[in-house]
């Protein structure tokens, strides 16, 4: 579970400082794909670095699973990424000389005991069949399509079996059809896999694949809709 407790972040900008996540609570619970969105500058980036513990916030607690990562070193935070969080940016940012299977044994090697690289290895193929890339594992990023590439990205983020999932604009490179095929993959491996799923869009097309969407505006939440069991609701936030 991802748990956000009364957030805010703040940026130098001249001689003041702006706020981009101004007192947010948010939970996003495990197999439940819980959507960011809202104007640009909103805070979405902002606050889904936070969760990622790539930016440490002015005050407030944030929790992956059991840990409050607000107290952990950078070393530490390092750590919990590589072990507990899966990350899927807007670009795939694949290695260009590496193939699709390649891209996660490479994951593997990062950190862990050998027993545990070892498993890893293992789980490789399960994964790329997982995002309908068994053919497919063998080609380059150059041999693959825009999705083929995103899906590579998507089964890299979960090489480590992360209980919090993070994804920033999945389908922002891609055409309709095929951003509607990666928000479907993306929620089918949430609920499969039970992971606690946080995914900024702008692009609502794709909201049926979204359990729960949390609007920001200016930093601040202004509107919920759904829940963990998935049911359409929607609440006005107390100003």
């Amino acid at each position: 579970m991802i748990t956000l407790e009364n957030v805010t972040l703040t940026y130098p900008d001249g001689e003041r400082r702006m706020t981009a996540v101004d007192h947010v609570d948010l939970v996003a619970r495990p197999g439940v794909v819980t959507g960011l969105t809202g104007p640009s500058g909103s805070g979405k980036s902002s606050l889904l670095a936070l969760a990622a513990t790539l930016t440490h916030p002015d005050s407030g607690m944030i929790r992956i699973g059991d840990v409050e990562t607000t107290r952990l070193s950078r070393a530490e935070a390092t750590a919990l990424r590589r072990e507990r969080i899966g990350i899927v940016f807007q670009q795939s940012n694949l290695l260009a000389s590496l193939t699709a299977r390649e891209q996660l044994q490479a994951m593997g090697e990062l950190g862990g005991s050998r027993a545990r690289r070892r498993e890893i290895r293992g789980r490789v193929d399960e994964l790329l069949e997982a995002v309908g890339l068994a053919e497919h594992a063998g080609k380059r990023p150059a041999q693959l399509s825009g999705g083929q590439r995103q899906r590579v990205a998507i089964a890299r983020a979960l090489v480590h079996e992360p209980e919090a999932l993070l994804v920033d604009e999945p389908t922002s490179a891609l055409d309709q059809e095929r951003g509607g095929e990666i928000m479907d993959l993306i929620a089918r491996l949430t609920h499969e896999r039970g992971t606690s799923t946080l995914l900024v869009t702008h692009d609502l097309v794709h909201r049926e694949a979204l359990d729960a969407l949390v609007t920001l505006v200016d930093g601040r939440i202004v509107g919920r809709e759904g829940d963990a069991s998935g049911a359409r609701r929607l609440e006005l936030a107390h100003a």
